[in-house]
């Protein structure tokens, strides 16, 4: 008995080795040394060992929301409403066995508030390898739709790309950053597929996930939070419908937003309008203690101060939110 247990794990681990090597290959010869590696040990499966080696859609991977709301609470400063509007969005999705349409979420505010940075960790907490994800795609307005004339021509192309991935994963997250540079028009040809349909052509985008980012609603969104502070209230105190009537009308009316005039927002198929407000000083040198930990460093309160003060901000006269945000933390970090 010793000996056969002895057997079939020897053969388990050789054969192990073997998948890990071909995998790189063409997933049929893995199937086969699988195969055979099932009929000795009687445990092994296809997805049990194939999926080590190579990354596999799994529709039944549950959502972490500790993890995830742990993420958002060391690594986003200064964004109660987004840190709790996206944790209750994807969590109630992800917990929906049945969801009626995909997840639509649009990030809106200025430059170097964390849109960019969310996005980063929603990807990592849905799909292991994040942003380097074959199950996450990644669109930038003025990289991949640059020309006005060519709008027909994007619109079918980005309907081919969305229905083969979510045909390949039905889990598949698709992140159009910049939506404030893109051409109206481009963003309602993907109208279908956020609606609710149980399939198009065949296809069922319930599970997937769209993500857009955006700087328009910016000065709305400021203007709210500038409001509450001459008021003597606490940001904390900004509530999501305080903005979200507000962003989504404004965008909808933004000649300078992708999402003008958009069947996207006139069918109500944008689940949440998540404002990202300004940075203030103290924000700043969060953003600059938390690099200089990714970094390895010991935080230095006096280099954490000297940088913060480089930063530039804005009303004129009060100086309150930084007119880049976090943005160039990095790049001034490295001059000290």
């Amino acid at each position: 008995m010793l000996q056969a247990g002895w057997l079939r794990g020897y053969a388990a681990l050789a054969l192990l080795l073997v998948a890990q090597v071909v995998a790189a290959f063409e997933p049929i010869t893995v199937g086969l040394a699988i195969g055979a590696a099932s009929a000795i040990t009687g445990y092994l499966t296809y997805d049990d060992i194939y999926c080590r080696f190579a990354e596999c859609c799994r529709e039944e991977r549950p959502l972490n929301a500790s993890a995830l709301k742990l993420d958002l609470e060391k690594k986003l400063f200064g964004q109660h409403l987004a840190t709790e509007v996206i944790l209750k969005a994807l969590t109630g999705f992800r917990n929906n066995k049945n969801p009626k349409k995909p997840l639509t979420l649009s990030l809106h505010g200025w430059a170097g508030t964390g849109k960019n940075f969310v996005s980063q960790i929603v990807a990592e907490n849905l799909h292991p390898k994040g942003l380097k994800s074959n199950f996450v795609h990644l669109f930038v307005s003025t990289l991949h739709f640059p020309h006005k004339q060519k709008i027909k021509l994007y619109q079918g192309q980005l309907q081919k790309w969305i229905r083969g991935n979510v045909s390949a994963c039905a889990n598949s997250v698709f992140i159009f950053d910049e939506m404030d540079k893109l051409h109206p028009g481009i963003i309602d040809a993907i109208k279908p597929f956020l609606d609710y349909y149980e399939q198009v052509d065949g296809v069922s985008y319930r599970k997937a996930i769209f993500i857009f980012l955006s700087n328009a609603g910016g000065d709305l969104i400021t203007k709210t939070a500038l409001d509450f502070w001459r008021a003597g209230r606490k940001r904390e105190d900004i509530q999501l419908k305080d903005l979200e009537p507000v962003l989504s009308v404004g965008v909808f009316n933004n000649k300078h937003s992708g999402l003008w005039h958009s069947g996207l927002i006139d069918k109500n198929l944008i689940d949440y309008f998540i404002p990202f407000l300004p940075l203030e000083y103290r924000h700043v040198k969060m953003c600059v203690r938390a690099e200089m930990r990714a970094r390895g460093s010991a935080v230095d309160e006096d280099i954490v101060s000297s940088v913060a003060d480089e930063m530039t901000f804005f009303p004129k006269d009060e100086k309150i939110y930084s007119d880049k945000g976090c943005k160039t933390v990095q790049s001034r970090l490295d001059f000290h």
